[in-house]
């Protein structure tokens, strides 16, 4: 057991009080008149000796008060759970029902944020199945034993052998191998149709510096960008209604135009201050760099880290590398274990002190009914 909350202990000084209140409330004895005292011989007086009456109700009294610091102190349980039950957990893609055929109804679930029950539909997720599985282990309490339906081979290897705190029941499942995607490829910038032409000099210049020898040409009027283009708005204004559509629909787009408030910072310059923006719009990004496209009168773009930082916030991420399932099995390491759930013992407490309460009261009223408490 443990206390969050040690200093409420102090209220037990309150125990003096009933104490005093027994001292000062005891029984007075009546004097008696006895006749010829002469005849007695005289005895040495007894000290007076500290003693309680109503005991009983002193100590329901006392146990009353420690009940109310013990609530204060806020105690909580940190004993061990009870035995959790098995899990499996099946990758997204694989035919859960088939892998569960005939067995008893458990706990599976798919491998997936949030790790849904295996009835559900899973929500597409690009989070990699080591990553998942690292998440799940950390959150499932010590000694829940693990199987792990996974394809073969492995999507999503971050480069890292996969440890968890467990032993791991290990279920490659063979899928067909599709062909393995090229690495990221460079930005590839279109910039609307009546952009001038210092912009179009810096926009070349820009993707030059990234590496492409043949940027692409501006777009034609009143059109979009294509699938895996990234939009160029030159202008400080606002964006066009098809342009916003498209942003939301996915797309990802450089402006001139201020940023929102809610936006991040990417980048700021030698001074400190901020030079390049992002937001999430929709399902798209939009990156802000205000001002003037001009190189020529605008230093911002002459900054040796725009490039850079512009091409890390515009260059799709390399999609997973697959591996064979079999040699990625995850190894059981002494990683630090889950602090159990506190069990707050606040409940049981407020019921003692009722009971405590209606018993003193109780014994209190008995009391004067017979006389003084």
């Amino acid at each position: 057991m443990t206390l969050l909350f040690p200093l409420g202990l102090a209220a037990l000084a309150a125990g003096l009080l009933p104490l005093l209140i027994h001292l000062a409330r005891r029984h007075p004895y009546t004097p008696l008149d006895f006749a010829a005292l002469r005849w007695l011989r005289a005895q040495i007086r007894p000290r007076q000796r500290i003693r309680f009456d109503d005991w009983p109700l002193l100590l329901v009294r006392l146990l009353l008060l420690a009940a109310l610091a013990l609530l204060l102190a806020r105690p909580a349980l940190t004993g061990p759970a009870p035995a959790p039950t098995a899990w499996t957990v099946v990758a997204p893609g694989l035919d859960a029902t088939a892998l569960r055929g005939t067995a008893e109804a458990g706990n599976w679930h798919w491998l997936a944020p949030g790790f849904p029950a295996i009835d559900q539909v899973p929500p597409a997720s690009t989070a990699s199945l080591p990553s998942l599985l690292r998440e799940l282990d950390a959150q499932l309490p010590a000694g829940t034993a693990l199987t792990v339906h996974v394809p073969d081979p492995l999507p999503g290897l971050d480069g890292a052998r996969l440890q968890l705190s467990r032993e791991v029941q290990w279920r490659p499942q063979p899928i067909p191998v599709s062909e393995q995607p090229s690495a990221a490829t460079l930005p590839r910038l279109r910039v609307h149709s009546d952009a001038s032409a210092a912009v179009q000099h810096w926009l070349n210049a820009l993707q030059r510096a990234w590496g492409r020898q043949a940027p692409l040409a501006p777009l034609v009027a009143d059109a979009l960008p294509e699938r895996g283009e990234i939009g160029v708005w030159s202008r400080t204004g606002a964006l066009p209604a098809k342009w916003q559509a498209w942003l939301q629909d996915g797309g990802r787009v450089v402006t001139a135009g201020k940023p929102a408030a809610e936006a991040s910072i990417l980048l700021r310059n030698t001074e400190g201050s901020p030079l390049l923006w992002q937001q999430r719009i929709g399902h798209g990004v939009l990156l802000s760099l205000p001002g003037d496209w001009d190189a020529s009168g605008n230093a911002a773009l002459r900054d040796p880290q725009l490039p850079r930082a512009l091409l890390l916030a515009l260059q799709p991420h390399p999609l997973p590398r697959l591996g064979d399932a079999q040699d990625q099995a995850p190894r059981q390491a002494a990683l630090p274990a889950a602090t159990p759930p506190l069990r707050k013992l606040t409940p049981w407490l407020l019921l003692a002190i009722v009971l405590l309460f209606a018993l003193e009261r109780w014994m209190a009223s008995s009391h004067r009914r017979r006389g003084p408490a």
